[in-house]
């Protein structure tokens, strides 16, 4: 066979591309130290609050991106003791686990706890609790922005001028946050009138905040909007509101998404009327990635922010969204954060 030009190019291009095809595989796969070893790395998850779909949802999220990485992962949960939640942290630095996660809790129990773990040579990043560390990555779902958006929606249906019911508890990292959001409306619109505080996180915290959601309605009925900026809080406001028959005089507009909420935002006159959420299941995957980085060597960055989505009643009922699964399939934005996701990352999301 005569071999020309053509022919010896045409072979080099076939071995090239056979070549590329070859590296393509191994370099969707290569993983850093330590991840290239499979069962290696054991982590912690050290959970403060865990009642509540949002948090179980969470948890899956933190469970999916661990399995995708083949890490073993521990789940410590305090409960809402947060003695016990630093505690834990000291039973996570005994089992020999190489990364912490830290989810809510208290700053005054937990800087230090998380500050023996960084001393121990343990990465540590820590989600809605404010540790007080540079050197341990805070996991947000960008707060301010969650209330922004609900408020911002609250002005759209009701006008500037309003008398409103607020839930709140202090001293919660992400709820601190909503609230200065929620002050900075207020300056802004000085027709909005807070009328009542209140807020509980005793457990079981829906029906908590509607006992005291009952005596607010009774004192205060010319209540329009219930700024609730937590699920669970909007869950025990909406039970008051419904039992008290003003379902149709006020609206409720609240932060976080789960199925339950959808079911509840759907019913015919709910007064829930909108919501702000990133999806809890893709924070978790954030939160595992964030400290997977950390234990490769890379800077996930010091806040690591998660964007939200405004969700109102209209979108659940015009998009015919039933349950967190068509929530993902039809507002794609809430599916997936490209957020700590360097190239080696696997994504539990990916088909």
């Amino acid at each position: 066979m005569k071999i020309t030009r053509r022919l010896l190019g045409a072979a080099a291009l076939g071995l090239a591309g056979a070549a590329l095809l070859m590296q393509v595989p191994a370099m969707a796969q290569d993983k850093p130290a330590p991840f290239d070893k499979p069962g290696a790395v054991k982590i912690a998850l050290v959970r403060y609050l865990s009642t509540g779909d949002f948090f179980q949802a969470y948890l899956s999220g933190v469970e999916a991106q661990a399995k995708a990485l083949g890490v073993d992962l521990r789940v410590l949960d305090s409960r809402q003791d947060a003695a016990l939640q630093a505690d834990m942290v000291d039973q996570a630095i005994a089992l020999g686990v190489q990364g912490i996660i830290i989810q809510h809790g208290l700053t005054e129990s937990m800087k230090e706890a998380a500050q023996r773990a960084v001393d121990a040579g343990i990465k540590v990043v820590a989600f809605d609790v404010n540790v007080e560390n540079p050197k341990i990555p805070q996991i947000e779902q960008s707060d301010r922005d969650l209330a922004r958006l609900a408020l911002e929606q609250a002005i759209k249906d009701n006008g500037e001028s309003w008398k409103a019911g607020y839930v709140y508890v202090a001293g919660i990292a992400p709820l601190d946050r909503r609230n200065e959001t929620w002050v900075d409306f207020k300056k802004k619109y000085a027709g909005i009138n807070e009328a009542a505080m209140f807020g509980t996180l005793d457990n079981p915290i829906a029906n908590s905040v509607a006992n005291q959601a009952r005596s607010v309605l009774s004192a205060n009925p010319d209540i329009k909007v219930m700024f609730a900026p937590y699920d669970e809080f909007a869950k025990g406001v909406k039970i008051a509101v419904d039992e008290a028959g003003f379902n149709k005089d006020i609206k409720i507009y609240s932060a976080d998404i789960s199925t339950s909420d959808i079911a509840a935002m759907r019913e015919p006159d709910s007064a829930w009327a909108a919501t702000a959420a990133t999806n809890p299941a893709v924070v978790g995957q954030v939160s595992v990635r964030a400290l997977a980085q950390l234990l490769a060597g890379e800077d996930p960055g010091h806040n690591v922010i998660v964007p939200p989505t405004l969700i109102t009643q209209k979108d659940l009922i015009d998009k015919d969204i039933k349950n967190m699964e068509d929530l993902s399939a039809k507002l794609p934005q809430f599916a997936h954060a490209d957020v700590a996701m360097p190239a080696w990352m696997p994504n539990p999301n990916a088909k």
